[in-house]
């Protein structure tokens, strides 16, 4: 019987087999800048075995390497392990597992090839890649926090930095990391002696960015290894106290993965502290927002009563909203707004 290398499902049809199966999954990202020959055929290999594996989740491939975040049964994690270590390029690669395990966080396998595994916007034939800056484990960046002139950065987005960071770091407030990093360089320009701490959600941006900031003269460019996921799980099963406060927002559907009770932003809506992401309901707009549960209700889970309004509409109407919107490139007026309210 033929196999396909794709999802044939509608979303509610995978959301029911995803409920309906009760075996426990485990939720692992993984990545590694390795030359992958022919993304197209190492795709399909991926998929082929990864569909048998029982695994959901979002994995990009490029010419550059790889970039995984997926969920797998429990009891096929060992399967995975043995299938990853027979490909040369995944071989011993690490797996990063996340802080909660939600069943539902991917409904869905997609395998993706683009041009690059992370959107940084650089040029690679301008600087080695390769020449990353020192990775710390866990343990060795919890102390270096504790060191007098270190500066720590942060290499996330401004929408995940808000709701969940380490204490006293750089937050730069860009919305894509493609313009994060000419930020970064210009916020520590006289700093280029000090020792430099950077993280951000499972590692893989702090190799590009590590290599670029050394390519930039910085001298002594550390890196945490694995990231918040990494850390997180490494100072509870140490019984430290975090010194990453809040929560670490992810990019599956759980949007956020709790560290700390501490709740680091307001609702965009009333200005009330949350931390709670979601998307507008409304599909034109579906921009991600701070909201608290009772405005989310009040709303419909819209962003604004413009939203509201046209969620209340039949979908065919809708629908129609939508298309007009594409044809004229015009959205609501607060779609381009990162906050509604400010703090």
């Amino acid at each position: 019987m033929k196999k396909f290398l794709f999802n044939r499902f509608d979303k509610d049809t995978l959301k029911k087999k995803v409920l309906l199966d009760t075996r426990e999954r485990r939720i692992i990202s993984f990545y590694r800048y390795v030359k992958i020959e022919n993304p197209m055929e190492f795709r399909n290999l991926l998929y082929d075995s990864f569909e048998d594996l029982g695994i959901l989740g979002r994995i990009y491939l490029a010419n550059e390497g790889i970039n995984a975040q997926f969920s797998i049964p429990i009891e096929n994690v060992d399967k995975l392990r043995s299938f990853v270590d027979s490909v040369p390029e995944l071989k011993k690669i690490y797996f990063n597992d996340a802080v909660e395990d939600k069943k539902e966080s991917f409904i869905k396998l997609a395998i993706k090839v683009r041009k690059k595994i992370v959107a940084d916007g650089l040029d690679d034939s301008q600087f080695d890649p390769s020449n990353v800056g020192t990775h710390l484990s866990p343990l060795e960046f919890h102390n270096a926090l504790d060191e007098e002139g270190v500066i720590v950065v942060d290499l996330r987005n401004n929408y995940e930095s808000e709701v969940g960071h380490f204490e006293n770091a750089i937050l730069p407030d860009v919305g894509t990391f493609r313009e994060e990093l000419p930020l970064v360089e210009k916020i520590l320009e006289n700093d280029k002696d000090k020792k430099i701490l950077l993280y951000c959600t499972g590692g893989i941006r702090c190799e590009k960015a590590s290599a670029y900031l050394k390519y930039k003269g910085f001298e002594k460019v550390h890196q945490l290894r694995g990231g918040i996921i990494n850390y997180a799980k490494v100072v509870h099963d140490n019984g430290l106290q975090s010194k990453f406060k809040g929560k670490n927002f992810v990019f599956d559907d759980r949007l956020g993965e709790r560290i700390t009770d501490d709740v680091l932003t307001v609702c965009y809506t009333c200005g009330k502290p949350s931390d709670r992401h979601t998307n507008c309901a409304n599909l034109g707009c579906h921009v991600l927002i701070v909201q608290c549960e009772s405005c989310s209700e009040s709303l419909l889970g819209c962003c604004s009563e413009d939203c509201k309004k046209i969620v209340t509409l039949p979908e065919e109407e809708q629908k129609k909203l939508r298309q007009e919107q594409r044809k004229q490139q015009k959205y609501p007026t607060h779609h381009l707004t990162r906050k509604l309210v400010g703090k």
